[in-house]
């Protein structure tokens, strides 16, 4: 492991994915939700000492067979997988290799400018990085001139949030899940470590669900909006990332049809 913030956080990442594990027989009633220790280890193949070295963030090596077999036994997602393998600091060799650039990419730009439904870029840090006029008209208080453009600090912050998002705490809960996702590719960024820093101190719910650790892959689907001057829209998200730039993000709502699942 790199770091003493990865090893703590791989322990709570552990530590609080076990605890949401229903064991296979509950028996009477425990002390503790989720698995125990001993039940992990057991499931995972390794000693309980181990398993406990690991939540407590102790500086030991993981190997990447451990890994998965830790992933496997608390039933993760492939998000989840995959941010444990990065706060780790081992390479997954089932996930798909990638490079980074610093230049912000033409197909993002050049995609959003085409598009006539609500359509914008994320970067990295999910800071809106381009947008079409249809996104601005739609997005009430996030994109358009002297606006801040962090999505995150926007849903969590702003309270035209809130009235643009009837489901809104829903919403946030599961668009901080999906950041979670792309936070362990990132770890030793400062400008990340002080976007997060500013909204834990900034929303109740924002530290709330951080220390939460979920993680969810961004996925599609309707979302529904209460738009002051519109009213009620609803849309199919899609969202895309380059193959050459996967840190970027196009993110484009289709007008709802009878025909999206």
């Amino acid at each position: 492991m790199n770091t003493v913030e990865q090893r703590n956080l791989l322990g709570q990442f552990v530590r609080s994915h076990r605890e949401r594990v229903a064991p296979e027989l509950p028996g009477r009633r425990r002390r503790t939700p989720g698995l125990r220790r001993e039940e992990l280890a057991a499931r995972a193949g390794i000693g309980v000492t181990w398993c406990a070295w690991i939540e407590q963030g102790r500086d030991v090596s993981v190997s990447p067979g451990t890994l998965s077999r830790l992933a496997v036994a608390l039933a993760l997602t492939p998000a989840e997988r995959a941010y444990l393998f990065e706060l780790a600091g081992r390479r997954d060799p089932e996930a798909p290799r990638s490079g980074s650039m610093s230049r912000s990419p033409d197909a993002i730009t050049l995609s959003v400018a085409a598009l006539t439904c609500p359509a914008y870029g994320l970067d990295r840090l999910w800071n809106a990085c381009c947008w079409n006029g249809a996104a601005e008209h739609l997005f009430v208080g996030w994109l358009g001139d002297a606006q801040q453009k962090n999505l995150l600090r926007y849903t969590f912050t702003v309270p035209s949030a809130r009235d643009l998002l009837p489901d809104w705490e829903h919403r946030a809960r599961r668009l901080l899940a999906e950041f979670r996702a792309d936070y362990g590719r990132m770890l030793n960024d400062p400008a990340l470590a002080a976007l997060v820093e500013d909204l834990k101190s900034e929303s109740d719910l924002f530290a709330h669900e951080w220390n939460a650790q979920s993680v969810m892959a961004r996925e599609g689907g309707a979302r529904t909006f209460m738009h002051p001057v519109d009213g009620s829209l609803t849309y199919a998200q899609h969202t895309f990332s380059p193959a050459e730039r996967p840190d970027y993000k196009l993110v484009a709502l289709f007008p709802w049809t009878e025909g999206h699942l």
